[in-house]
């Protein structure tokens, strides 16, 4: 199936190869014998990939079904986003049996994107699987060659350079996605920017930036100007991300567990209300704020 990759057994070791690259061995011992994992279940995923695979030709065929025949790249991306969304939702919830489900999901739109551009002949399936072998074992050189990296630092500006010089792209910033959440970008600019040294060196300076980015938004609101404001804003936000991402939190995540928050506790209030038999709306601010407390002080689940 893979065109470019084979795993060759030889006296005991198990070896990954791709043309033109040597990769060191690893004991095959290393892969079997572990429950729920190892090289037998390597062998189930795969095999289980495969029928996905054929499910959805299945699904797209002309006597398939009609909903996911007509499906593009275009609608696609909504559902991708949608489940890939899911996802984030379900491991933050800590339910594994969650996270099993919606993977399974993002994988499924995955195949189902790759199966339209496989019927536009752009690509086939095997060629986006075989591509991210490559490039994960083409990226690991301190794992599956001979170089030496030692610390998450050293991976992590090597693989932004590596990144950078195989798309061709002069600017090490110039690989963020446009589409991305405007927080997530400004996490993964601070996050590259850091891998070549243009970041504070201690948690303490993101926060004093954070505190001058406050003051100069305290400014622009006295002033009246809307534009003054609006650059401000955009000032304080990404020195809040910089701060998270010194503390070792990305804030796109931090963000949505924080919106969870506010919405559950929102509907607490509008649940204790309505067992009174009022709505919101007839509430007193001072009501609101008790309630609110209420909200903050229950336990998960109430």
């Amino acid at each position: 199936m893979f065109d470019n990759r084979r795993l060759v057994r030889y006296a005991g070791m198990s070896i990954l190869q791709a043309p033109g690259r040597k990769f060191k061995a690893t004991p095959e011992s290393q892969f079997d014998g572990e429950e729920g994992g190892g090289m037998s279940d390597a062998r189930r995923a795969g095999e289980e990939f495969r029928r996905l695979a054929e499910i959805l030709a299945v699904l797209r065929g002309d006597d398939g079904c009609p909903w996911d025949r007509e499906q593009d790249e275009t609608t696609l991306l909504n559902f991708l986003l949608e489940e890939v969304y899911e996802t984030v939702e379900a491991v933050q919830s800590g339910r594994a049996a969650s996270v099993r489900e919606e993977l399974g999901d993002v994988l499924m739109e995955v195949v189902f994107l790759a199966r339209v551009y496989e019927e536009k002949g752009a690509f086939r399936l095997h060629e986006v699987v075989g591509g991210i072998n490559d490039k994960m074992v083409a990226r690991h050189p301190h794992v599956f060659g001979s170089e030496r990296r030692d610390s998450s630092r050293e991976v992590l500006g090597a693989w932004h350079r590596q990144k950078q010089e195989e798309k061709k792209d002069k600017s090490l910033l110039g690989g963020i996605p446009r589409s991305m959440p405007a927080l997530a970008a400004a996490f993964q600019t601070g996050q590259r920017a850091s891998a070549v040294d243009f970041d504070w060196p201690e948690l303490q300076g993101a926060m004093a930036k954070l505190g001058e980015e406050t003051e100069e938004l305290a400014l622009a609101l006295g002033s009246g100007s809307r534009e003054a404001v609006v650059h401000e804003i955009g000032d304080l936000l990404f020195a809040a991300a910089n701060v998270s991402r010194k503390a070792g939190v990305n804030p796109e995540l931090a963000l949505l567990q924080a919106n969870r928050r506010f919405r559950d506790r929102f509907a607490y209030l509008e649940r204790r209300l309505r067992e009174e038999g009022r709505e919101i709306a007839s509430a007193s601010p001072e009501e609101l704020d008790a309630l609110w407390e209420e909200a903050k002080s229950r336990k998960p689940g109430r």
